[in-house]
């Protein structure tokens, strides 16, 4: 398969944080092991970058901070969703302004619209920027999906709008993307362990968790199954397999905080309530995971 724009690779960054505070150098630390491993973008803000508890002007400088310590060796994807369509506007709009290559706009949480009050909310957050749009359908967070009609109905309206991040754990959904859409669509899994399961089936890479840590190994199986070696990239899956359920021992991204600080990446795994650091149980379990696949 011929690699398009904003597939492959593409992590969902976590925010470090020391003592309250957006701790740039653990950023840069991040992002620079990010670019080393090969990744093909990054998402700042998005849920595993705790944008449910950053303030708007936080928001925006992680989002510029990224930019900045990028330097545009990949793209950065910017989360700019919200379930306030109006916040939604400001930040792909401030987010454009301070340089994002692309949106990620996660469809409107807690409020859960109607197929028309859907549509229409992502008309706006279209309309607020020409850079590209990653819609992004997780019912499980949000109470809604992101209907197939709704998105066909975007796509056709808006040449900006063609890809989704897929986070609703069916892998029949993504044929229904692919059936409905063909190649008008790119579909990104939202799942580490589905990735493999979603490209056997048309998707073309992944916003990955577990490359804030595993950025090589994660990038190698989405380039083994993007040239259709789908043997050796299984091999890479099952080998990895333990640790993308591990990760998610406890709420993200709490594990994979605690996961960078044991490899010296970030200095803390400190997260903002309501989400807490994990438990001494959870970091043992996690630890045995992580430390048999680093043999």
């Amino acid at each position: 398969m011929k690699k398009r724009l904003l597939t492959g690779t593409i992590t969902a960054l976590v925010t470090p944080f020391q003592q309250g505070q957006i701790a740039h150098g653990d950023l840069k630390r991040l992002i620079e092991h990010q670019i080393r491993g090969g990744i093909d973008g990054l998402v700042p803000v998005g849920t595993t970058g705790e944008s449910p508890t950053v303030n708007h002007e936080e928001h925006l400088e992680i989002i510029q901070a990224t930019v900045e310590m990028t330097r545009g060796r990949v793209p950065v994807i910017a989360g700019t969703g919200s379930n306030s369509t109006q916040e939604a506007v400001e930040l792909t709009q401030q987010a454009h302004a301070v340089g994002a290559d692309a949106m990620l706009v996660v469809a409107p949480y807690y409020n859960k619209p109607g197929a028309e009050g859907l549509y229409r909310h992502f008309c706006a957050v279209a309309e607020a920027t020409d850079k590209p749009i990653i819609l992004y359908s997780i019912p499980g967070r949000c109470g809604i999906e992101i209907g197939i009609p709704v998105v066909e109905r975007l796509r056709a309206k808006y040449k900006h709008v063609r890809w989704i991040k897929e986070a609703g754990g069916s892998v029949d959904r993504v044929d229904q993307l692919k059936h409905a859409l063909g190649a008008d669509i790119t579909v990104l899994s939202g799942d580490d362990s589905l990735t493999l399961p979603f490209m056997a089936v048309g998707a073309e890479g992944v916003i990955s968790v577990a490359s804030n840590l595993y950025a090589r190994d994660i990038s190698t199986m989405v380039r083994l199954a993007l040239a259709g070696d789908f043997t050796k990239a299984l091999k890479s899956h099952r080998r990895l397999y333990p640790m993308f359920k591990a990760i998610f021992i406890e709420s993200n991204p709490s594990p994979i905080k605690f996961a960078l600080v044991r490899a010296g990446i970030i200095r803390s795994a400190e997260v903002r309530l309501p989400l807490s650091e994990i438990s001494k149980e959870s970091a043992q379990k996690l630890t045995q995971v992580l430390a048999a696949l680093d043999r």
